[in-house]
């Protein structure tokens, strides 16, 4: 499984997920569509109850809604999704296939932005579905 991908799916809705975020983050999750809302609630009704049981991943997702753009924060939410689903494998066969039954648009919206500057720099290492957008002169 990804953990990029869903950490990159969750983090975004955590704060409606996880009730940080009022009114603001409601009226945000209203703008996604209603695919991406549906697969994300899914995956979260099967993650949460692991996230709230080990205080580091509940604390790295608490910080994650709280800073939801912030990619430190997101690394260290990645590394407790990655460790909760080595030790459950269960749960991360479930979690794989609600992605798998998720819509490609789900999966698209997902972006990732990587900018370089010089010479035969290489920039995306491994990418699947979705489409890629260059616009290198």
């Amino acid at each position: 499984m990804d953990i990029v991908t869903l950490t990159a799916l969750l983090a975004p809705h955590l704060p409606t997920l996880m009730k940080l975020g009022g009114k603001a983050a409601e009226s945000a999750a209203s703008k996604v569509g209603a695919d991406t809302w549906e697969t994300v609630k899914k995956i979260w009704a099967k993650l949460s109850p692991r996230i709230e049981a080990k205080e580091s991943a509940k604390e790295a997702a608490i910080d994650v809604a709280n800073n939801p753009d912030d990619e430190d924060l997101q690394a260290a939410l990645r590394v407790q999704l990655k460790k909760l689903l080595e030790q459950n494998k269960e749960l991360a066969e479930a979690i794989a296939k609600i992605l798998a039954e998720a819509s490609p648009e789900v999966i698209a919206a997902v972006q990732i932005t990587q900018t370089t500057t010089g010479d035969k720099n290489v920039i995306i290492g491994q990418m699947s579905g979705g489409t890629f957008q260059s616009n290198v002169p």
